[in-house]
């Protein structure tokens, strides 16, 4: 469905749009080349960074190397900050920001099913195919695992769907739950970055290994 005639669907009138939703003149077509050329920067930033080395992405839970923190929770507060800053110059509506619904259940067994994935495996999704682009063998094998697990989830969805589907409560945010302002959920939320990334330099201090960071 194009973006304006869904954009419209909300109530969300084309003319109110600001030049951050530039819509005039972009088409299907060109849309989807941006997202791929965006998507080509974020797989080099990536590499760039390292997370194409599994050794690396361990090492955030092995505390010697906390670099997947600083890098995700860094893009994280600037995604957080950029929507703020833009909603208040009315450059964005963040009532037409889709916000993921949650069920509690799924939630909490997909985040153990995920973390046990990623420090086995040493890639999370994102990352193995950035790994795998580059021609790193391991992490050919782990998207063929994770392919091989979406493909037994689809197949076997009528065993897993009431615990999937359970306790759904919505698409939540944190500033509502906890009845704060986004701003001031925002200051609390850059606080705590800054502790965590106190913490994991102290950690890696702690728990260093040098002679698998020269091998990275």
């Amino acid at each position: 469905m194009p973006l304006h005639i869904s954009l419209e669907k909300t109530g969300f009138k084309i003319k109110d749009m600001g030049p951050i939703i530039p819509v005039f003149g972009i088409s299907e077509e060109l849309n989807l080349l941006i997202a791929f050329i965006i998507g080509l920067g974020f797989g080099f930033a990536l590499e760039q960074a390292g997370f194409s080395s599994s050794r690396k992405l361990a090492g955030m839970f092995y505390g010697y190397d906390i670099t997947v923190l600083k890098v995700f929770f860094t893009a994280a507060i600037t995604a957080m900050l950029g929507l703020i800053f833009l909603n208040y110059l009315e450059m964005i509506d963040m009532g037409i920001i889709y916000v993921n619904q949650y069920y509690i259940q799924s939630a909490i067994v997909g985040g153990v099913i995920m973390g046990a994935g990623f420090i086995v495996g040493g890639f999370c999704p994102g990352t193995s195919v950035c790994a795998a682009a580059i021609g790193k063998i391991d992490a050919m094998v782990f998207i063929g695992g994770s392919l091989l697990g979406i493909i037994f989830f689809g197949e076997t969805y009528s065993w897993w769907e009431e615990l999937y589907n359970k306790n759904f409560i919505g698409s939540p945010k944190l500033s509502n739950t906890l009845n704060l302002k986004d701003g001031v959920l925002a200051l609390l939320v850059v606080v705590m970055a800054v502790i965590m990334f106190w913490l994991g330099e102290k950690a890696e201090k702690r728990f260093n290994r040098d002679d698998i960071i020269k091998e990275i």
